[in-house]
Protein backbone atom coordinates (compact mmCIF):
# COMPACT_ATOMS: atom_id res chain seq x y z
CA UNK A 1 0.00 0.00 0.00
CA UNK A 2 2.76 2.20 -0.75
CA UNK A 3 1.21 5.91 -1.46
CA UNK A 4 2.60 9.11 -3.29
CA UNK A 5 4.28 11.80 -1.04
CA UNK A 6 2.46 13.57 1.08
CA UNK A 7 -0.22 16.54 -0.53
CA UNK A 8 -1.54 19.17 0.77
CA UNK A 9 -4.50 18.50 3.37
CA UNK A 10 -7.63 18.78 2.96
CA UNK A 11 -10.70 21.12 4.98
CA UNK A 12 -9.85 20.15 8.13
CA UNK A 13 -12.66 18.67 10.82
CA UNK A 14 -13.53 20.34 13.53
CA UNK A 15 -11.38 20.46 16.30
CA UNK A 16 -11.24 17.95 19.76
CA UNK A 17 -12.48 19.56 23.16
CA UNK A 18 -10.08 17.27 24.77
CA UNK A 19 -9.83 19.58 28.09
CA UNK A 20 -11.27 17.86 31.53
CA UNK A 21 -12.15 14.03 29.66
CA UNK A 22 -11.11 11.08 30.43
CA UNK A 23 -8.68 8.83 28.08
CA UNK A 24 -8.03 5.54 27.89
CA UNK A 25 -4.44 5.08 27.20
CA UNK A 26 -3.19 3.49 23.65
CA UNK A 27 -2.36 0.21 24.93
CA UNK A 28 -0.09 -2.45 22.94
CA UNK A 29 -1.95 -5.47 22.69
CA UNK A 30 -4.22 -4.93 25.73
CA UNK A 31 -5.40 -1.95 24.37
CA UNK A 32 -7.46 -3.84 21.48
CA UNK A 33 -11.14 -3.03 20.69
CA UNK A 34 -12.95 -5.55 22.73
CA UNK A 35 -11.61 -3.69 25.69
CA UNK A 36 -11.61 -0.37 24.59
CA UNK A 37 -15.10 -1.30 24.07
CA UNK A 38 -16.02 -2.30 27.88
CA UNK A 39 -13.76 0.84 28.97
CA UNK A 40 -16.67 2.99 27.05
CA UNK A 41 -19.53 1.33 28.73
CA UNK A 42 -17.81 2.47 31.97
CA UNK A 43 -18.11 6.10 30.67
CA UNK A 44 -14.33 6.83 29.52
CA UNK A 45 -14.44 9.82 26.52
CA UNK A 46 -11.68 9.71 24.54
CA UNK A 47 -10.24 6.17 23.27
CA UNK A 48 -6.92 5.63 20.77
CA UNK A 49 -5.67 2.73 18.92
CA UNK A 50 -3.41 0.50 20.31
CA UNK A 51 0.40 1.84 18.39
CA UNK A 52 0.21 1.33 14.80
CA UNK A 53 3.82 1.09 13.01
CA UNK A 54 3.88 3.74 10.51
CA UNK A 55 6.08 1.70 7.76
CA UNK A 56 3.76 -1.80 7.96
CA UNK A 57 1.15 0.45 7.25
CA UNK A 58 2.41 1.90 3.98
CA UNK A 59 3.25 -1.92 3.58
CA UNK A 60 -0.07 -2.95 3.84
CA UNK A 61 0.26 -5.49 6.58
CA UNK A 62 -2.94 -7.14 7.51
CA UNK A 63 -2.32 -7.02 11.40
CA UNK A 64 -1.40 -3.22 11.33
CA UNK A 65 -4.16 -1.96 9.35
CA UNK A 66 -6.87 -4.15 11.51
CA UNK A 67 -5.31 -1.89 14.55
CA UNK A 68 -7.28 1.27 13.24
CA UNK A 69 -10.37 -0.26 12.80
CA UNK A 70 -13.08 1.65 15.37
CA UNK A 71 -16.31 1.07 16.95
CA UNK A 72 -19.59 2.86 16.84
CA UNK A 73 -19.18 3.31 20.58
CA UNK A 74 -16.17 5.22 20.03
CA UNK A 75 -17.36 8.96 20.47
CA UNK A 76 -13.78 10.52 20.42
CA UNK A 77 -11.82 8.10 18.37
CA UNK A 78 -7.80 8.43 17.76
CA UNK A 79 -4.50 6.37 16.19
CA UNK A 80 -1.36 6.31 17.19
CA UNK A 81 1.02 6.39 14.96
CA UNK A 82 4.70 5.34 15.67
CA UNK A 83 8.12 5.63 13.48
CA UNK A 84 10.70 7.78 12.92
CA UNK A 85 11.03 9.44 9.92
CA UNK A 86 9.12 12.27 8.70
CA UNK A 87 8.42 10.85 5.05
CA UNK A 88 7.00 7.80 6.44
CA UNK A 89 5.30 9.15 9.19
CA UNK A 90 3.42 11.71 6.36
CA UNK A 91 2.49 8.99 4.30
CA UNK A 92 0.76 6.72 6.92
CA UNK A 93 -0.83 10.51 8.63
CA UNK A 94 -2.37 11.13 5.27
CA UNK A 95 -3.74 7.75 5.02
CA UNK A 96 -5.15 7.09 8.68
CA UNK A 97 -6.44 11.05 7.82
CA UNK A 98 -8.16 10.07 4.54
CA UNK A 99 -9.25 6.33 4.45
CA UNK A 100 -9.99 5.70 8.70
CA UNK A 101 -12.83 6.95 10.84
CA UNK A 102 -10.85 9.30 13.34
CA UNK A 103 -10.97 12.32 15.54
CA UNK A 104 -7.37 13.03 15.67
CA UNK A 105 -3.75 10.96 15.15
CA UNK A 106 -1.49 10.57 17.89
CA UNK A 107 2.04 10.55 17.55
CA UNK A 108 4.06 8.61 19.65
CA UNK A 109 7.43 9.85 21.29
CA UNK A 110 6.77 7.74 24.87
CA UNK A 111 7.51 4.31 24.11
CA UNK A 112 10.16 2.72 26.15
CA UNK A 113 10.81 -0.34 24.47
CA UNK A 114 14.41 -1.19 22.78
CA UNK A 115 13.48 -2.20 19.65
CA UNK A 116 11.43 1.49 19.16
CA UNK A 117 14.03 3.08 20.74
CA UNK A 118 17.32 1.32 19.16
CA UNK A 119 15.53 2.01 15.59
CA UNK A 120 15.19 6.06 16.65
CA UNK A 121 11.99 6.23 17.24
CA UNK A 122 9.28 6.24 20.20
CA UNK A 123 10.84 7.76 23.41
CA UNK A 124 14.41 8.29 21.59
CA UNK A 125 13.31 11.25 19.38
CA UNK A 126 13.03 13.44 22.70
CA UNK A 127 16.80 14.12 22.31
CA UNK A 128 16.12 14.68 18.55
CA UNK A 129 14.02 18.04 18.47
CA UNK A 130 14.76 18.93 15.04
CA UNK A 131 13.32 15.48 13.59
CA UNK A 132 10.67 15.77 15.54
CA UNK A 133 9.47 19.38 13.82
CA UNK A 134 9.98 17.56 10.43
CA UNK A 135 7.74 14.71 11.75
CA UNK A 136 4.56 17.05 13.31
CA UNK A 137 5.13 20.06 10.47
CA UNK A 138 4.36 17.24 7.91
CA UNK A 139 1.96 15.28 10.11
CA UNK A 140 -0.03 18.96 10.70
CA UNK A 141 -0.39 19.38 6.88
CA UNK A 142 -1.39 16.22 5.31
CA UNK A 143 -3.83 15.84 7.84
CA UNK A 144 -7.35 17.37 7.73
CA UNK A 145 -8.07 16.24 11.85
CA UNK A 146 -5.75 17.21 15.41
CA UNK A 147 -2.14 15.90 15.58
CA UNK A 148 -1.58 14.94 19.33
CA UNK A 149 1.37 13.49 20.93
CA UNK A 150 1.96 11.55 23.80
CA UNK A 151 5.83 11.72 25.46
CA UNK A 152 7.99 11.19 28.28
CA UNK A 153 9.95 13.56 30.85
CA UNK A 154 13.07 12.84 29.20
CA UNK A 155 15.77 9.67 27.93
CA UNK A 156 17.39 9.46 30.91
CA UNK A 157 16.75 10.05 34.66
CA UNK A 158 16.99 13.62 36.56
CA UNK A 159 17.43 15.08 32.97
CA UNK A 160 13.91 16.46 31.93
CA UNK A 161 13.37 17.70 28.59
CA UNK A 162 9.55 17.77 28.59
CA UNK A 163 9.15 21.62 29.98
CA UNK A 164 11.55 22.62 26.98
CA UNK A 165 9.95 20.50 24.14
CA UNK A 166 6.43 21.28 25.23
CA UNK A 167 6.50 25.23 23.98
CA UNK A 168 7.69 23.69 19.88
CA UNK A 169 5.25 20.71 20.06
CA UNK A 170 2.57 23.56 20.45
CA UNK A 171 4.34 25.96 17.69
CA UNK A 172 4.85 22.84 15.05
CA UNK A 173 1.06 22.10 15.36
CA UNK A 174 0.42 20.05 18.22
CA UNK A 175 -3.16 19.95 19.35
CA UNK A 176 -3.09 18.72 22.54
CA UNK A 177 0.24 16.73 24.72
CA UNK A 178 0.13 13.68 27.10
CA UNK A 179 3.26 13.56 29.37
CA UNK A 180 3.92 10.12 31.29
CA UNK A 181 6.05 11.48 34.15
CA UNK A 182 8.48 9.41 33.55
CA UNK A 183 11.58 9.01 31.86
CA UNK A 184 12.17 6.10 29.21
CA UNK A 185 14.83 5.16 32.02
CA UNK A 186 12.26 4.46 34.44
CA UNK A 187 10.02 2.47 31.87
CA UNK A 188 7.17 1.69 34.44
CA UNK A 189 9.34 1.81 37.87
CA UNK A 190 9.56 4.49 40.62
CA UNK A 191 6.47 6.85 41.00
CA UNK A 192 5.40 8.97 38.13
CA UNK A 193 6.30 12.47 38.59
CA UNK A 194 3.30 14.76 39.18
CA UNK A 195 4.94 17.79 40.32
CA UNK A 196 7.23 17.51 36.98
CA UNK A 197 4.26 17.37 35.11
CA UNK A 198 1.93 20.55 37.30
CA UNK A 199 5.23 23.00 36.06
CA UNK A 200 5.22 21.67 32.60
CA UNK A 201 1.35 22.56 32.24
CA UNK A 202 2.35 26.44 32.81
CA UNK A 203 4.80 25.80 29.56
CA UNK A 204 2.27 25.44 26.80
CA UNK A 205 0.63 28.48 25.78
CA UNK A 206 -2.96 27.07 24.55
CA UNK A 207 -2.39 23.52 23.72
CA UNK A 208 -4.15 21.16 26.45
CA UNK A 209 -1.56 19.25 28.26
CA UNK A 210 -2.80 15.72 30.07
CA UNK A 211 -0.66 13.95 32.43
CA UNK A 212 -0.38 9.76 33.07
CA UNK A 213 1.03 8.25 35.60
CA UNK A 214 0.19 5.82 38.30
CA UNK A 215 -3.59 6.83 38.43
CA UNK A 216 -5.93 3.75 40.18
CA UNK A 217 -8.79 6.12 41.92
CA UNK A 218 -10.97 8.43 41.54
CA UNK A 219 -8.98 10.35 44.09
CA UNK A 220 -5.45 10.47 42.48
CA UNK A 221 -7.63 11.58 39.50
CA UNK A 222 -9.32 14.55 41.33
CA UNK A 223 -6.67 15.37 42.62
CA UNK A 224 -4.23 15.83 40.06
CA UNK A 225 -6.80 17.69 38.30
CA UNK A 226 -8.70 19.48 40.61
CA UNK A 227 -6.78 20.03 43.55
CA UNK A 228 -3.61 20.58 42.22
CA UNK A 229 -3.90 21.68 38.92
CA UNK A 230 -1.47 19.92 37.72
CA UNK A 231 -2.93 19.22 34.14
CA UNK A 232 -5.60 19.26 31.73
CA UNK A 233 -6.97 16.35 31.67
CA UNK A 234 -5.25 12.63 32.73
CA UNK A 235 -4.54 9.61 30.62
CA UNK A 236 -5.15 6.52 31.83
CA UNK A 237 -3.11 3.59 31.34
CA UNK A 238 -2.48 0.91 33.89
CA UNK A 239 -5.23 1.93 36.34
CA UNK A 240 -7.48 0.87 33.18
CA UNK A 241 -6.02 -2.35 32.91
CA UNK A 242 -6.46 -2.71 36.32
CA UNK A 243 -9.88 -1.79 36.87
CA UNK A 244 -11.65 -0.87 33.76
CA UNK A 245 -14.86 0.41 36.13
CA UNK A 246 -12.18 3.52 37.31
CA UNK A 247 -13.94 5.42 34.07
CA UNK A 248 -17.14 5.32 36.42
CA UNK A 249 -15.72 5.74 39.79
CA UNK A 250 -13.89 8.95 38.43
CA UNK A 251 -17.15 10.24 37.01
CA UNK A 252 -19.17 9.14 40.42
CA UNK A 253 -16.35 10.12 42.46
CA UNK A 254 -16.87 6.82 44.73
CA UNK A 255 -15.60 3.91 45.14
CA UNK A 256 -16.83 0.75 43.83
CA UNK A 257 -16.81 -2.51 46.12
CA UNK A 258 -17.36 -4.71 43.03
CA UNK A 259 -18.43 -8.57 43.75
CA UNK A 260 -16.15 -11.19 41.78
CA UNK A 261 -19.64 -12.20 40.12
CA UNK A 262 -19.69 -8.45 38.39
CA UNK A 263 -15.83 -8.82 37.56
CA UNK A 264 -16.38 -12.51 35.71
CA UNK A 265 -19.63 -10.67 33.82
CA UNK A 266 -17.38 -8.09 32.84
CA UNK A 267 -14.84 -10.70 31.88
CA UNK A 268 -17.95 -12.68 29.96
CA UNK A 269 -18.77 -9.06 28.42
CA UNK A 270 -15.03 -8.45 26.95
CA UNK A 271 -15.39 -12.37 25.21
CA UNK A 272 -18.89 -11.15 23.77
CA UNK A 273 -17.34 -8.40 21.83
CA UNK A 274 -13.81 -10.30 21.32
CA UNK A 275 -15.82 -13.00 19.11
CA UNK A 276 -17.83 -10.02 17.36
CA UNK A 277 -14.19 -8.95 16.32
CA UNK A 278 -12.42 -11.67 16.07
CA UNK A 279 -14.50 -14.57 15.23
CA UNK A 280 -16.56 -17.36 16.32
CA UNK A 281 -14.48 -20.63 14.70
CA UNK A 282 -11.29 -21.74 16.18
CA UNK A 283 -9.28 -19.11 15.40
CA UNK A 284 -11.21 -16.58 16.74
CA UNK A 285 -11.72 -18.48 20.33
CA UNK A 286 -7.97 -18.73 20.49
CA UNK A 287 -7.50 -14.77 19.99
CA UNK A 288 -10.01 -13.97 22.57
CA UNK A 289 -8.52 -16.40 24.83
CA UNK A 290 -5.20 -14.79 24.35
CA UNK A 291 -6.07 -11.36 25.02
CA UNK A 292 -8.24 -12.05 27.53
CA UNK A 293 -5.26 -13.82 29.55
CA UNK A 294 -3.21 -10.85 28.57
CA UNK A 295 -5.77 -8.63 30.30
CA UNK A 296 -6.11 -11.09 32.68
CA UNK A 297 -2.13 -10.64 33.32
CA UNK A 298 -3.16 -7.31 35.24
CA UNK A 299 -6.77 -7.66 36.30
CA UNK A 300 -5.21 -9.70 39.15
CA UNK A 301 -3.41 -6.81 40.72
CA UNK A 302 -6.99 -5.57 41.73
CA UNK A 303 -7.14 -5.54 45.57
CA UNK A 304 -11.18 -5.72 46.26
CA UNK A 305 -12.13 -2.20 48.02
CA UNK A 306 -14.16 -4.34 50.47
CA UNK A 307 -10.65 -5.77 51.72
CA UNK A 308 -8.53 -3.21 51.82
CA UNK A 309 -7.23 -2.18 55.44
CA UNK A 310 -6.01 1.88 53.80
CA UNK A 311 -8.01 3.30 50.57
CA UNK A 312 -7.23 3.69 47.70
CA UNK A 313 -4.88 1.00 46.45
CA UNK A 314 -1.51 2.04 45.68
CA UNK A 315 -1.07 0.94 42.18
CA UNK A 316 3.16 0.71 42.34
CA UNK A 317 2.45 -1.72 45.34
CA UNK A 318 3.15 -5.01 45.53
CA UNK A 319 -0.40 -6.69 46.93
CA UNK A 320 0.03 -8.92 49.63
CA UNK A 321 -1.43 -12.57 48.85
CA UNK A 322 -5.02 -12.74 50.47
CA UNK A 323 -7.87 -14.81 50.55
CA UNK A 324 -11.35 -13.28 49.22
CA UNK A 325 -14.31 -13.45 50.08
CA UNK A 326 -15.25 -16.24 48.14
CA UNK A 327 -13.38 -19.07 46.02
CA UNK A 328 -14.15 -16.59 42.29
CA UNK A 329 -12.49 -13.63 44.45
CA UNK A 330 -9.45 -15.41 45.24
CA UNK A 331 -9.09 -17.11 42.23
CA UNK A 332 -9.34 -13.97 40.28
CA UNK A 333 -6.22 -12.60 42.56
CA UNK A 334 -4.16 -15.57 42.17
CA UNK A 335 -0.60 -14.08 40.49
CA UNK A 336 -0.20 -17.75 38.67
CA UNK A 337 -0.93 -17.92 34.95
CA UNK A 338 -2.50 -21.66 35.12
CA UNK A 339 -5.29 -19.92 36.98
CA UNK A 340 -5.80 -17.37 34.83
CA UNK A 341 -6.15 -20.03 32.21
CA UNK A 342 -9.30 -21.90 34.65
CA UNK A 343 -11.04 -18.52 34.67
CA UNK A 344 -10.78 -18.25 30.42
CA UNK A 345 -12.38 -22.04 30.73
CA UNK A 346 -15.17 -20.66 32.82
CA UNK A 347 -16.00 -18.16 30.20
CA UNK A 348 -14.83 -19.82 26.83
CA UNK A 349 -14.41 -23.46 27.57
CA UNK A 350 -11.96 -26.34 27.71
CA UNK A 351 -8.21 -24.67 26.87
CA UNK A 352 -6.84 -26.92 24.14
CA UNK A 353 -4.59 -29.75 25.33
CA UNK A 354 -1.17 -28.63 26.24
CA UNK A 355 -2.30 -25.06 26.42
CA UNK A 356 0.09 -22.68 28.44
CA UNK A 357 0.28 -18.89 28.54
CA UNK A 358 3.11 -16.70 29.32
CA UNK A 359 1.94 -12.80 29.20
CA UNK A 360 3.44 -10.51 26.85
CA UNK A 361 4.13 -7.62 28.45
CA UNK A 362 6.65 -7.10 31.29
CA UNK A 363 4.99 -3.97 32.53
CA UNK A 364 2.26 -6.06 34.24
CA UNK A 365 4.98 -7.06 36.59
CA UNK A 366 6.26 -4.87 39.56
CA UNK A 367 10.09 -3.39 39.48
CA UNK A 368 11.71 -1.85 42.03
Amino acid sequence: MRSAAPTAKRERRAPVDFAGKTYLAPLTTVGNLPFRRVCKEFGVDITCSEMAIANNILQGSQTELALLKRHKSETIFGVQLAGSRADVIGRATEFVSRECSVDFIDFNMGCPIDMAFNNGGGSALLAQPRRIERILRTMRHVADCDITVKFRTGVKNNVNVAHELIPQFEAWGAAMGTLHGRSRQQRYSKSADWEYIGRCRGAAQQMPLFGGGDVLSWEDYWAHLETRQQCDGIMVGRGALIKPWIFREISERRVWDISATERLDILKQFARFGMEHWGTDSQGIANVRRYLLEWQSFLHRYIPAGILEVLPQNINDRPPPFVGRNDLETLMASPLASDWVKLSEMILGPAPDGFAFVPKHKSNSYEG
